[in-house]
């Protein structure tokens, strides 16, 4: 049994702190689980997400991927009334997944086969947020004081 939290003291003393607080609440929330997921880590930097969409064919679903959220929608063709059902325990409902995004994660590559969906993941994390080296300098420029080691170095020989 989950109980919800009530993040409304917390908003009233923080700034900034929506997404966060939005991002909690959504967990949260009750979950009907379909269509089924699997979510795996590729490597440090890729991931995968695979739905099991038995019963829906690569044009009943949208992907649509926004700013930190991917999107996924299913929604079956009606039937053509070619015979009468006895049983019917393949779910053909509606649906609508959401799955919130990292930041600087991209939805890449989908693909459809044998009534799985899996849609590529990645990281790419803009150069100017990548750690960069900074090489430590002295009162003169580095370039100045390599090229008098070499001048050192061929005078002595």
């Amino acid at each position: 049994m989950r109980t919800n939290f009530d993040f409304t003291p917390y908003r009233r003393s923080t700034v900034g702190f929506d997404r966060l607080f939005n991002l909690l609440e959504a967990g949260a929330r009750e979950d009907d689980g379909y269509p089924p997921f699997d979510i795996l880590k590729v490597d440090e930097d890729s991931f995968r997400i695979t739905l099991a969409v038995a019963g829906f064919r690569p044009e009943d679903i949208e992907l649509v991927a926004q700013q930190n959220l991917l999107t996924v929608t299913g929604k079956r063709a009606d039937d053509d009334g070619k015979g009468e059902y006895l049983h019917r325990g393949i779910a053909a409902r509606a649906f609508e997944r959401r799955f919130q995004l990292a930041d600087f994660v991209e939805a890449g590559n989908a693909t459809f086969e044998n009534g799985l969906l899996s849609v590529d993941l990645k990281r790419v994390v803009p150069e100017a947020m990548k750690p960069r080296r900074i090489e430590i300098g002295g009162s003169q420029p580095a370039a100045t004081r390599l090229g008098e080691a070499k001048e050192k170095v061929s005078e002595a020989a």
